[in-house]
């Protein structure tokens, strides 16, 4: 393997929000990853970014014509994704995405056969399935600890975003909703875990055509509601297991009986797996005869504050030549998994899933700190 140290992959970012500060610290545990440059429609938001991280604001235009940056971030808006996506693959480079990939399976189909036709990868969040967490329950469910899954549940049940969130409305508007916002944490981590989906079974509703934003920045503000903000359904995967799953912005209390915000079934066991918008947090198990729940190790690193593992990680592959973890067939994957519950509830049918992916290759274990092949 090359020196990562003396020839890291270039990286720049485009688009300058919330999210910016999470991949910059991140990008900084990888060896592989130098973080260049950022860009931003805002060009303010660049700078002040740029003056954080002791990066370069740039344009859009310019990092893109940058021949030498690799691999772009792209951090901009939902509904957006798929075109910006395009327009770093024209320029040549590498593009890893925040989530979604696209708001519909066309565009992130486009997006891949465009990349294909290039040469080119696509990368996509999450990562955090790379994390601790959900790396330690793979590796328990991969070594027999609850035999064949068959089984489980997967909740994400909350009020919505607009009391805390100082600009919810997005969250209501096409490319949002508690599906597009969460899911892709949930349903990543479940591929991850079982293999791909074969079919959803679901409804989905929308209870209130507009709620009132109660965030201290825009309290009063009614926001209307274009997207279905419960969703509840059922997951068929390709090796059998059948996974219940709601997520959901209309539950004012959720109840703490059951504290695992996914739970898989085996006929040796089941296992607590943890939330999938982290990358660290307790994996438990519990066996027949066994009266409690058992906290397990966390088998391997990065259990915290380690966005980014996945554009290290297809940094990584780009130069060993194999597949790389957050893949683009994994994210459209997902995506038509998101978009079937609407299709199944709208139709009174089960939605099948056309477009397949591997399921992501577990890392192993004892890798150094900052390296991600062996």
């Amino acid at each position: 393997m090359p020196d990562l140290a003396i020839n890291p992959t270039n990286i720049g970012i485009i688009g300058c929000g919330n999210i910016f500060p999470a991949y910059a610290h991140g990008c900084k545990l990888f060896r592989a990853l130098n973080l260049k440059a950022c860009a931003d429609i805002n060009a303010d938001a660049a700078a002040a970014k740029a003056k954080d991280f002791g990066l370069e604001a740039t344009s859009i235009e310019n990092l893109l014509a940058d021949p030498s940056i690799d691999l772009v971030i792209n951090l901009t808006v939902p509904k957006v994704h798929a075109k910006v996506g395009m327009q770093i693959l024209q320029a040549g480079k590498h593009v890893y995405s925040e989530k979604p990939l696209a708001l519909d399976v066309s565009e992130g189909k486009a997006l891949l056969d465009l990349a294909a036709e290039k040469g080119l990868r696509v990368g996509c969040a999450p990562d955090t399935f790379l994390g601790a967490g959900l790396q330690t329950a793979r590796k328990l469910i991969d070594d027999g600890w609850i035999g064949r899954p068959t089984s489980g549940t997967a909740f994400m049940l909350g009020s919505g975003p607009e009391s805390w969130h100082p600009n919810p409305a997005f969250f209501y508007q096409k490319g949002g909703g508690p599906m597009f916002d969460m899911g892709p944490y949930y349903i990543t981590a479940l591929v991850h875990l079982l293999g791909r989906v074969e079919a959803v079974c679901a409804v989905t509703t929308t209870p209130r055509a507009e709620r009132m934003a109660t965030c201290k920045e825009q309290f009063g503000k009614m926001l209307a509601v274009e997207v279905p903000t419960h969703y509840s359904g059922s997951l068929i995967f390709e090796s059998g297991a059948v996974i219940t799953m709601a997520i959901s912005f209309d539950v004012a209390a959720a109840s703490t009986r059951n504290a695992n915000p996914i739970e898989i079934c085996g006929p040796e066991g089941s296992m607590g797996v943890p939330d999938p918008n982290n990358f660290g947090g307790p994996v438990s198990l519990i066996r027949p005869g066994n009266k409690e729940w058992k906290q397990m190790p966390l088998a391997f690193d990065y259990s915290d504050g380690s966005r980014g593992i996945g554009v290290a990680d297809m940094a990584h592959a780009i130069r060993s030549g194999r597949p790389h973890r957050c893949d683009g067939s994994l994210a459209l994957h997902v995506l038509e998994v998101m978009n079937a519950f609407e299709e199944s509830s709208n139709t009174r049918a089960w939605a099948q899933i056309h477009n397949h992916c591997a399921q992501p290759a577990p890392f192993p274990k004892g890798l150094p700190f900052g390296l991600l092949d062996d």
